[in-house]
């Protein structure tokens, strides 16, 4: 696969990573892209680079426009090694070339690879000229990294911001519309949903910023570029920061004699009879970064756990564990699970929900051994209950 002109002398000279399963600790069962884009002007210019092991096939689409060795400038837009780790091959090819970054991105560059290289630092508001075409620089700390900034081309209308508005894809196409909006959509969702969603206040000013720009595509590092469904992402970038959700019901759980998925059944049950969209995960069947995809709109969480020993079982313990370090706000919860004489679990799911500062209206349900008739009828007029209540503040 050849580099692609995605704008006059703009060109993408990226990798495909078509094996990749995990990233980050989530999985990327589409594979992912590494993209970087390099501009030919009277300087020029690599807008973020590679992953080390797809260095080779960077530099053969980079040699299909010029040698390397007459690149000037490289801008690195992110430190993390994804996007900065070619860089202490190509500078070999390029020994002249001068790294542009923020000052968090120089020392982290500096940290990571040990290199006193050439660096110009950029901040908000400044601007650097290369020609027929003059770079604009917008720092947006955490979205995701401190040292994370965007590279606006007002002459191009082409805005680079590198992690943000990204998925993980593998494909030889590379904009939206030869993908579709719902597969796209999907991916950038889990991308949000796994790696963003902490951020939701900065990414709403990183969001003012890019509404004020004259864009008309939008290249991530990761993934297809954006030419076709600017609105559309950014709206839903406006919906996920500020935790906006669906009238729509997740049930997470594990189960180890059964009685904890009997339970989450009867929950499902009710729900669906008080008019909620009802999602079930099974944590021995999902994986976890799926599960978070489905956090992102669902109003209501419900977590499901048997008491193992004096806790919760392993795999719920992981889950929250993750849940917690992405932090999704403004949800309603309710714990649930079988027990045969500590029953501690439910609990320390209910806690856990509270301290993400969510609401626990109706308690929770706990019940020892395997539930009889009139606890299960018990159980599914609590989903119902629970239910009407969210609906009816919608």
């Amino acid at each position: 696969m050849d580099r692609i002109e995605i704008k006059p002398g703009v060109f993408w000279v990226g990798g495909i990573d078509w094996t990749l399963r995990d990233f980050h600790g989530y999985k990327t069962q589409r594979g992912s892209t590494y993209n970087a884009y390099l501009i030919m002007d009277e300087k020029i210019t690599l807008v973020d680079t590679v992953k080390h092991y797809l260095y080779d096939e960077m530099v053969a689409r980079i040699s299909a426009v010029v040698d390397p060795s007459k690149i000037d400038l490289i801008i690195s837009n992110h430190v993390e090694m994804d996007h900065t780790g070619s860089i202490p091959k190509l500078l070999k090819l390029c020994p002249n070339a001068k790294i542009v970054t923020s000052s968090q991105g120089k020392q982290g560059i500096v940290r990571h690879y040990k290199e006193e290289w050439d660096f110009q630092v950029v901040k908000t508001g400044d601007t650097l000229n290369i020609g027929k075409r003059t770079l604009h620089f917008v720092t947006i700390p955490m979205v995701h990294w401190p040292d994370s900034m965007v590279t606006c081309i007002p002459e191009d209308k082409l805005l680079l911001p590198n992690d943000a508005f990204g998925q993980h894809i593998a494909s030889s196409e590379r904009y939206d519309d030869e993908i579709g909006w719902d597969i796209v959509k999907e991916e950038a969702a889990k991308y949000y949903a796994n790696i963003v969603l902490p951020f939701g206040m900065q990414v709403k000013k990183a969001l003012e910023v890019v509404g004020a720009l004259d864009v008309d595509m939008i290249g991530p590092s990761h993934g297809v570029i954006w030419r076709s469904h600017i609105p559309q992402i950014i709206a839903e970038y406006g919906k996920w920061a500020s935790h906006q959700t669906e009238d729509k019901a997740l049930i997470v759980y594990d189960t180890m004699w059964g009685s904890t998925k009997i339970m989450a059944d009867k929950l499902k049950e009710g729900l669906l009879e008080s008019g909620m969209h009802v999602s079930m995960r099974s944590l021995k069947d999902s994986d976890i970064s799926d599960v978070m995809t489905d956090v992102l709109t669902s109003k209501l969480v419900l977590i499901g756990s048997p008491t193992l020993n004096n806790g919760m079982l392993p795999t719920m313990g992981a889950f929250l564990t993750y849940l917690k370090g992405l932090w999704p706000r403004d949800r309603v919860g309710l714990a649930f699970g079988s027990y045969g004489w500590g029953g501690q679990a439910v609990g320390q799911v209910e806690e856990v929900m509270k301290e993400m500062g969510w609401e626990t209206p109706l308690g929770n349900v706990r019940l020892k051994y395997i539930p009889d008739p009139e606890e299960l009828e018990e159980i599914r007029l609590k989903g119902k209950e629970l239910g009407e209540l969210v609906i009816k503040r919608s």
